[in-house]
């Protein structure tokens, strides 16, 4: 495939007042992005950055049914866990401080009789391919990202 295949995405997104957005995306009921009371707001949702590595999961999720089926390789389930930091002078406005993540963390639990080399190898061609992996890694994000079997 040598010809770009330009896929667009939308999102919409209505302030409901204070740090409270609803966002829409394609026909789905919106979903809610706040912050937490002590930062003033109503803690009716996650924050944009707890979606982001909501993100992470749930594409990461997406890319390994996707190659787990090109590739043969079976499953029985996947536990998630991921943890990201960072720097809150960044968003204070601290000149030379990022305000994205500094580090992320990520976990893969899978149930599988696979063996380690063929996990180890799900995992390379998934971090290759999975889109928000990418657009963390691109930021210059450390991401520390362990699979392994129960």
């Amino acid at each position: 495939m040598t010809t770009k295949q330009l896929v667009k995405m939308e999102t919409r997104g209505t302030w409901e007042g204070n740090l409270k957005t609803s966002i829409y995306a394609r026909e789905f009921s919106p979903f809610i992005i706040d912050e937490p009371e002590y930062l003033g707001s109503t803690n009716e949702g996650p924050n944009p950055l707890e979606y982001l590595l909501g993100g992470l999961t749930g594409c990461t999720s997406v890319m390994i049914g996707l190659i787990a089926k090109e590739k043969d390789f079976s499953f029985q389930g996947i536990e998630f866990s991921n943890t990201g930091t960072i720097d809150a002078r960044g968003m204070k406005g601290v000149e030379g401080v990022s305000s994205h993540f500094q580090t992320v963390s990520f976990e893969a639990v899978f149930s599988t009789d696979e063996s380690d080399d063929r996990l180890e190898e799900l995992k390379k061609e998934v971090e290759r391919r999975c889109p928000i992996y990418n657009l963390i890694v691109d930021a210059g994000v450390a991401i520390d990202s362990k699979w392994y079997k129960k």
